[in-house]
């Protein structure tokens, strides 16, 4: 989650950040978000959002049914607590938890696990500490989702620090930033952003503010820039314009702004989302589309060849649409149109990617509570409820139930789509849905 992939408190996945909530790999690294990755990268599933950043699994042909009893290939219990969502490279996933100690002590730990068997593989216990404030009753210690360029591991814990790790578990370099003062103490989510060997790193919180990146191999920081934001829980998405050099952009309460992925310096600014901003950007064909739904509702499409400066209308900002944007999930972006969930209800509404005009908005009865962020593949649409049950939509300018799934376990965090498979973490429980 991210409280991706997938929070009012951080969870990547939605990364909550969750995962990538705000609550979210040995082989060729994966690219920005521009056009289309090669095949094989649309094989794995490296950050909480996906091989796009978008949601979309553009390989995957996940099942459309499953049961606690049907199509569950393996269900493995976790240790610890994590609201992170897992990702997949190549025969492996990958998913951060914190596990309690004596005295309040916390054991922060990446964990690989097989994939065709759920067996664990390693766990690499990366730091231990008492943290220095809590977290939201919804949130765990555990938000921000793992990532992999195809060269490294990276695990994100916030105060807890940047850890880069081998494949065989071997942690290669750590950093830390301080502590963070979250709004409300609600805890910590958001999930970082990788691109062409370098990592990107969110601090909005209430002290001082700024995102700074950092050589992926190294460690060692390329730069820092200053922000002025409350506690922000969405993670960083990196975009290649056509013919244009890789971006920032990083949503917020004030503004949504666009950096120099080389520099970090600020190309352009839009207006923000709205309080406790949450969820992640998407980006494809040129628009950028960023919202938040807390106290409010603000989604902004952005024609990224056309932002520069303050954008505040036309030609950069394309539209705007305030009504019925999400708090916790970030949104989906697939085949020409923006799908996301009403606050943290199960109504959906879909929008024309390009132009904001209204394709439909409903209500989704069986998953009236919702976290995760919605995923993508082979033409159907996945929304985890936070009771453990997943609607899967025809994708459309309809709404349209194919399907209504129900497991024993609560769900907060984004699933990962990869192949024939969907990977969905529990509350308790890490689930391989597959056919075989």
């Amino acid at each position: 989650m991210r409280f991706e992939g997938g929070r009012r408190f951080g969870v990547a996945v939605a990364g909550v950040v969750l995962a990538g909530w705000m609550l979210a790999d040995g082989g060729a690294p994966i690219g920005a978000q521009a056009a289309r990755p090669a095949a094989a990268a649309g094989q794995h599933w490296p950050t909480w959002r996906g091989p796009l950043g978008t949601g979309e699994a553009p390989a995957a042909k996940p099942p459309l049914e499953w049961s606690e009893t049907k199509n569950v290939a393996w269900k493995v219990a976790l240790p610890g607590q994590g609201k992170s969502s897992p990702i997949v490279w190549r025969d492996t996933l990958y998913v951060t938890t914190a596990v309690p100690g004596e005295g309040g002590v916390l054991k922060f730990t990446l964990m690989a696990l097989n994939r065709g068997n759920g067996a664990v593989k390693w766990s690499r216990l990366l730091h231990e500490e008492k943290p220095h404030e809590g977290h939201h009753p919804d949130g765990t210690y555990a938000g921000g989702s793992a990532l992999t360029d195809g060269q490294r591991l990276y695990a994100w814990f916030g105060s807890r620090g940047l850890y880069a790790v081998d494949f065989a578990g071997t942690v290669l370099w750590e950093k830390s930033f301080g502590q963070m003062q979250t709004r409300n103490g609600f805890g910590e989510g958001s999930s970082v952003a990788i691109h062409s060997g370098t990592l990107v790193v969110p601090w909005d919180h209430e002290g001082a503010d700024f995102v700074v990146a950092l050589d992926a191999a190294t460690g060692k920081e390329k730069w820092r820039t200053g922000r002025d934001e409350p506690t922000t829980w969405a993670t960083p998405l990196v975009i290649t314009p056509a013919g244009g050099a890789p971006q920032v952009v990083l949503s917020g309460t004030n503004r949504v702004v666009g950096y120099d992925l080389a520099s970090g310096k600020q190309l352009w600014q839009a207006g923000g989302t709205t309080m406790n901003a949450i969820p992640t950007p998407v980006f494809a064909d040129g628009m950028l589309i960023a919202m938040g739904g807390f106290r409010g509702s603000m989604a902004r499409g952005i024609r990224i060849a056309d932002a520069k400066g303050d954008v505040t209308g036309a030609p950069g900002q394309v539209w705007t649409y305030e009504k019925d944007t999400p708090y916790v999930p970030s949104p989906l972006l697939y085949r020409g149109a923006v799908y996301f969930m009403k606050v943290n209800s199960g109504i959906l509404t879909s929008l024309d990617a390009s132009t904001g005009a209204v394709r439909f908005s409903a209500r989704l009865t069986d998953v009236p509570n919702v976290y995760a962020s919605p995923v993508a593949a082979d033409g159907r649409i996945y929304i985890v409820g936070r009771e453990g049950t997943t609607a899967v939509l025809e994708a459309g300018p309809a709404l349209k139930i194919l399907a209504t799934n129900v497991l024993d376990d609560a769900t907060d965090t984004t699933p990962a789509l990869v192949d024939g498979e969907l990977y969905l973490r529990g509350a308790k429980s890490l689930y391989r849905i597959s056919a075989n």
